[in-house]
């Protein structure tokens, strides 16, 4: 706003002293000190807390209220506050979902042309804000001047609750809700609450089918991150969750809470057909198809049928041609986990037949 006001000024001292016969033209930069000059007189309103000048008393009285904390403009859907209307109304498309500005590059849609500006920083790569202790850079300032504290230890914002510190007060709104249990982002699908708006958007991938995460070994797609994290055990091989029972090893903690339920003697879950028992009813459910010969899960290549689903994933790899266990000795890949165990015994001498 102060760079469009100064071309004003800058246009209304030109068209002052506009070029008379004879007359030898001021240049652009005297007419630019001439400007800063009639700008500096009109700025007669001046904040009493900090010194800086306004051209208006309207403008003044806008200002102080960053020092008061005064935001007399409130939302009626979330009660979030704003020292100005114009803000309030840039907040409500948030609520309303209106985002009539687009990235060229990636199609994604913002709500204000300043997010969009900030967004097109992602594409260029420019970072014009530089830290001068550690060089770190930003792509805006106020990320910068948030970063500065981290070096001079400064920490403002105190909760009231546990004392804890933050850098900036938007952490420190975050935080609170901890202790409040506020969850102002909902769902507009399922009615779910979060208390950040980040949460909301991870879950809206639920609905969407959104599927933004790529694996790079293997290139399968996920819908967050703790999900390719337990993918990419199938590629290193890590198993970190131990069975305290027989010393078999496991993917992730919910595979080995369910392999558990092996050692336990109860059998709950009996096959009415045959009478053989099974200590859970997802192993009763398949074992029940030998019977009824249900085979729902189809190949949509070769038209083969399956009981599980899991068998169809398996045998899909031959279409695929995907081999996601990877020898970790000579580096040759197989489609399925036994293969590779038998493999390895090449490497390791280990002879289980005799």
């Amino acid at each position: 706003m102060e760079e469009s006001e100064e071309s004003g000024e800058l246009s209304e001292v030109e068209e002052e002293h506009q070029v008379k016969p004879g007359e030898k033209p001021l240049s652009r930069s005297k007419t630019k000190n001439k400007c800063l000059k009639k700008r500096r007189a009109k700025k007669s309103f001046t904040c009493t807390q900090c010194g800086k000048s306004f051209t208006t008393k309207q403008r003044l009285h806008v200002h102080t209220r960053v020092h008061t904390g005064e935001k007399p403009f409130t939302c009626n859907q979330c009660g979030k506050s704003f020292t100005q209307s114009a803000n309030l109304k840039e907040h409500m498309k948030t609520h309303t979902g209106e985002k009539l500005f687009m990235c060229k590059r990636c199609e994604k849609r913002f709500s204000s042309k300043q997010h969009l500006m900030l967004h097109m920083k992602t594409h260029t790569g420019e970072k014009p804000f530089t830290c001068d202790q550690c060089e770190k850079s930003f792509t805006v300032k106020k990320l910068l001047d948030v970063h500065m504290k981290v070096h001079t230890g400064e920490k403002l914002h105190a909760c009231d609750q546990c004392e804890k510190t933050f850098l900036g007060s938007s952490h420190l709104k975050r935080h609170k809700r901890i202790h409040t249990g506020e969850k102002p982002y909902e769902c507009d699908q399922c009615g779910k609450c979060f208390s950040y708006k980040q949460s909301l958007d991870v879950h809206m991938r639920v609905h969407t089918g959104e599927k933004p995460i790529t694996c790079g070994q293997c290139g399968k797609h996920f819908s967050y991150k703790e999900s390719l994290n337990v993918h990419m055990r199938i590629h290193t091989g890590e198993k970190p969750y131990t069975c305290d029972k027989c010393g078999k090893t496991f993917l992730c903690a919910s595979n080995l809470k369910s392999h558990l339920i092996v050692h336990m003697k109860e059998k709950p879950h009996s096959c009415s057909e045959c009478g053989k028992s099974f200590s859970r009813l997802q192993t009763l459910q398949i074992h029940q198809k030998t019977h009824t010969g249900v085979r729902e899960h189809m190949c949509f290549e070769c038209e083969k049928t399956f009981t599980t689903a899991s068998n169809l994933k398996v045998h899909q790899r031959i279409h695929t041609g995907e081999k996601p266990y990877k020898c970790s000795h000579c580096d040759k890949r197989f489609n399925q986990s036994s293969y590779l165990k038998i493999h390895e015994r090449i490497h390791t001498g280990e002879k289980l037949h005799m």
